[in-house]
Parts: structure tokens; C-alpha cells; sequence
């Protein structure tokens, strides 16, 4: 089972880590509603690496990313739930809208986020490229998403 961690003490928690030669995979984002798309996507991302770093958006950037009624689940219970999946290592509330400062604690070997983003538009990505690690657009799940699954919610509390 992985852990939570918070921000000023992610570094430290890798530190025997990278001294013990693993690759560090990050990605990162609002995690909402858990579904089976998060779920392949972090399994996939987790199989690049040997430890995989998971940055959750803070409720205040959650509702600023996606509108008042968001985030369905608060931010601790949201890191949490990540931490336990077996593919988590790490997971670490962000309060900023983009994880910038964050990738640049952790300092990842691999930078990765799904595929409905393209590689120059992931955040870090200079960064990270920078000290020559990797960024990487991974399979987006088509139709899997905490937004379906709402408004799927919504639709069969009205009938």
C-alpha cells in the first residue's frame, strides 16, 4: 500500500530511492470519482517505473478547474483512495492549478498524463526534458470519466 505524503516532505521520501537507482514515474490530476479509466491509465504509468508519484489537485483547485459543484470527494479521502491502489507509491495534494511546483520536487524520471493531452501541452514537460527524463501522452480510455459518470448520476436520479 502506498502512502500520502505532503508536499514539503515528497523529496525526502524519494531520496533513498533515487539513491537506490529506481525510475521514478509522475503524473497527476483531480481523481474525482475513481473509475476504470484512472485506474488502467495509473497501472500503465506504474509499469514504466519502479515508483510512481501521484499528484492530486486540492479541492480548492478542483472547484477552479471545474466548477462549483466539483469535487465530489474531498481532497484527503481522494489521496487516500489513490494511495491504496497497488500501483501507487506516493500521492500528494497540490494546491496550485498545475502540479509545475510539485514535478519540480519530485523531479521525475518519467512524466506521463493521458492521452487526450499531447506532449508539449503537459505541464513539467520542459522541466523534466530538461535534465534529459522522458514525458509521454499515454492511451486515453474513450468514455471513461468522472464527468460521464455524474451527469449518468444525475440523468437516473430524475427518472
Amino acid at each position: 500500500m502506498g502512502q500520502v505524503r505532503k508536499f514539503d516532505d515528497i523529496s525526502e521520501a524519494l531520496a533513498p530511492l533515487r539513491s537506490a537507482g529506481k525510475k521514478i514515474v509522475f503524473t497527476n490530476g483531480c481523481f474525482d470519482l475513481l473509475h476504470v479509466g484512472h485506474v488502467r491509465y495509473l497501472q500503465e504509468a506504474q509499469a514504466l517505473g519502479d515508483v510512481l508519484v501521484v499528484g492530486v489537485n486540492s479541492d480548492a483547485s478542483v472547484k477552479r478547474l471545474k466548477g462549483p459543484t466539483r469535487p465530489v470527494q474531498i481532497e484527503n479521502d481522494r489521496a487516500e483512495i489513490l494511495a491504496a491502489l497497488g500501483c501507487v507509491n506516493f500521492s500528494v495534494i497540490f494546491t496550485e492549478d498545475t502540479p509545475e511546483n510539485l514535478i519540480k520536487k519530485v523531479k521525475p524520471d518519467i512524466l506521463v498524463k493521458g492521452g487526450d493531452w499531447k506532449i508539449e501541452q503537459i505541464v513539467g514537460g520542459t522541466f523534466v526534458a530538461s535534465y534529459g527524463g522522458q514525458v509521454m501522452s499515454l492511451q486515453f480510455i474513450d468514455g471513461k470519466s468522472t464527468t460521464k459518470l455524474i451527469e449518468k448520476a444525475q440523468l437516473e436520479s430524475k427518472s
